[in-house]
């Protein structure tokens, strides 16, 4: 019976509902639950009136008071009673059971998480109380640290006005001794030492170890909040020395006035007319050849040449619509693959819209000639200019000839058009008051495609680039030769390969033999040659390129140009090559 009483002790109340079947066992409990709830009244009714607590018992409860024994009959009727209300109690709590079990086993849940809370809330409590403390004793750390950082800072003011005043006093016993007579090996000592008390000025007072930090965290804030203090330190230090540099003192110009004028020129500047020349009378357009008569047309003055070569003659000729002034171009094309070549130079000019190229207007096709209309200009070819003894070509001519050819050619290059054939008697001035030109004659153009390599074997021998002898592969680098050959010409009036006859000029140029030894280049600049020797370079890939040759000093320092302007040196024009015939 004790074990039984014992094990229903043990249960909670979520099992008791399995038991409910054990009639015997549910009256056992039911009658200890009772029986205790009586010991609490009766332990409850005794603290309020100051008595004694009963004691619990593992058989029963009994009171310390032992009451009369009753008589046989008397238990007998008082046990069959008892069972009876034992019953009807049983009964009644034994349909409650399972509910009871259910709501406890719920309760029990709610007081489990309810003291999981607790327990997180006092856990993240602490987290955030750890924090504050953290943060607080870093706050105090950085503080410490600008402390001592501010200390350092005073004592190294007081070291600095010490040094100073030991430099003062060593520059004093320096002039003193000076004045004396002594060497300067007896006066060598004192500075090392000021040095030693400069390092020794400069060296940390304090160190901060690593143990004062805890973790990677604050040293970044320590270090963060150090290097704001530098930051400000070296602006004010900047600020300062820009006031002292501000109010010193200014320094006296040396020289009289005249002196100063005569200086000055040096560093003044000379901007040359780089202006593009006058666009043609009428926009650019797309020409295709037509079948009808020019005469229909134009009005062509065969009196008037303009110019001619292999190709034909040039003649002044007149638009009867509008009265325009032009130049007709009359090419000898009888067979098919001649029309063919002409056809090609105008697909060529009509890719060409710039102010240095000359501009196409319109092409005519007859059974044995092609006529092409162009842009008039009247200022003659270049290569008169260069062989003309009363006309005074100066270094700074020849710039701003080179300048706008260097143009003409970049824009060219840059739409993969090679001209192939450039040369004086290719460039015509647009008038014989200035010097502008542009570039003519595309009858020799070719488009120029990197996958398929192109080689000629055509060209006027004193201007054809070694790859073009050799019959090797052409590119852009092919017309920056000739432009080095012009240049030569405009500043000497001497061509640099010219032989006795055309083999030897073509072994002139495959041998690259040319000098500045004549006396033409004795006032020529230094810049200038320096121009022509990065064009004449036999390996193309070393000549420099349009856009290069635009900014070389030659043509764009204006310094330069201004000691040119000033100089007015005079080429020497007088000895150039004959026309060819």
């Amino acid at each position: 019976m004790e074990g039984e009483e014992s094990r229903v002790k043990g249960l909670g109340m979520g099992q008791l509902a399995f038991f409910g079947h054990l009639e015997r066992v549910e009256r056992m409990r039911c009658y200890w639950e009772l029986k205790h709830v009586q010991l609490k009244t009766l332990e409850q009714f005794r603290e309020k009136d100051g008595k004694e607590k009963s004691k619990v018992y593992q058989k029963g409860l009994k009171t310390q008071k032992k009451k009369k024994p009753l008589d046989e009959s008397d238990l007998v009727n008082a046990g069959f009673e008892e069972v009876q209300k034992l019953n009807q109690q049983n009964n009644q709590l034994s349909q409650c059971t399972a509910e009871t079990a259910v709501s406890t086993a719920a309760h029990l849940d709610l007081i489990e998480e309810e003291q999981e809370g607790e327990k997180h809330r006092e856990r993240k409590d602490d987290k955030q109380q750890d924090a504050v403390e953290e943060e607080a004793r870093e706050q105090e750390i950085v503080a410490e640290l600008l402390q001592i950082k501010e200390e350092d800072k005073k004592e190294e003011d007081e070291r600095s006005k010490e040094v100073e005043a030991l430099w003062l006093s060593e520059e004093s016993q320096l002039a003193a001794l000076n004045s004396s007579g002594q060497t300067d090996e007896s006066i060598t000592v004192t500075p090392e030492s000021c040095e030693e008390n400069l390092e020794t000025t400069f060296s940390p007072k304090r160190h901060v170890t690593d143990e004062n930090l805890t973790d990677e965290l604050k040293k970044s804030r320590v270090e963060e909040a150090l290097e704001e203090e530098e930051e400000k330190e070296l602006k004010e230090e900047e600020e300062a020395g820009l006031e002292a540099a501000e109010a010193g003192p200014d320094i006296p110009e040396e020289g009289t006035e005249e002196e100063r004028k005569d200086a000055e020129p040096v560093t003044d500047e000379y901007v040359i007319d780089s202006s593009p020349p006058p666009p043609a009378p009428f926009e650019h357009r797309l020409v295709t050849t037509k079948t009808h008569q020019i005469t229909s047309y134009y009005t062509i003055n065969k009196e008037e040449v303009l110019g001619g070569g292999r190709f034909g003659m040039v003649h002044k000729c007149e638009e009867k619509s509008s009265g325009l002034i032009l130049a007709a171009k009359i090419i000898k094309a009888r067979s098919q693959k001649e029309k063919e070549v002409v056809k090609c130079e105008i697909e060529v000019m009509n890719q060409l819209n710039h102010a240095n190229l000359i501009q196409l207007y319109a092409a005519f096709e007859s059974r044995h000639e092609i006529i092409l209309v162009m842009e008039y200009v009247d200022g003659g070819e270049l290569f008169d200019r260069i062989i003309d003894e009363n006309y005074k070509l100066t270094e700074l001519d020849t710039v701003l000839f080179i300048r706008q050819i260097s143009e003409g050619l970049q824009y060219m290059h840059k739409m993969y058009i090679l001209h192939l054939d450039l040369k004086p008697e290719n460039i015509l001035c647009v008038s014989r008051q200035t010097n502008k030109v542009k570039i003519i004659d595309f009858g020799l153009a070719r488009r120029y495609k990197p996958r398929e390599k192109l080689r000629v074997n055509f060209g006027t021998p004193e201007f054809l680039a070694p790859e073009v002898i050799n019959y090797e592969f052409v590119s852009f680098p092919t017309d920056m030769w000739s432009l080095g050959v012009i240049t030569y010409m405009l500043l000497s009036g001497l061509s640099p390969f010219l032989g006795e006859d055309d083999n030897e000029t073509l072994n002139n140029i495959l041998a690259c033999q040319w000098s500045f030894e004549e006396a033409e280049f004795a006032d020529i600049s230094e810049e200038a040659k320096d121009f022509i020797s990065r064009l004449l370079v036999k390996s193309k890939s070393w000549r420099m390129s349009a856009s290069q040759s635009l900014k070389h000093p030659w043509l764009s320092d204006r310094a330069l140009h201004y000691r040119l302007h000033h100089k007015k040196n005079k080429c020497h024009s007088s000895h150039g090559p004959p026309p060819e015939g």
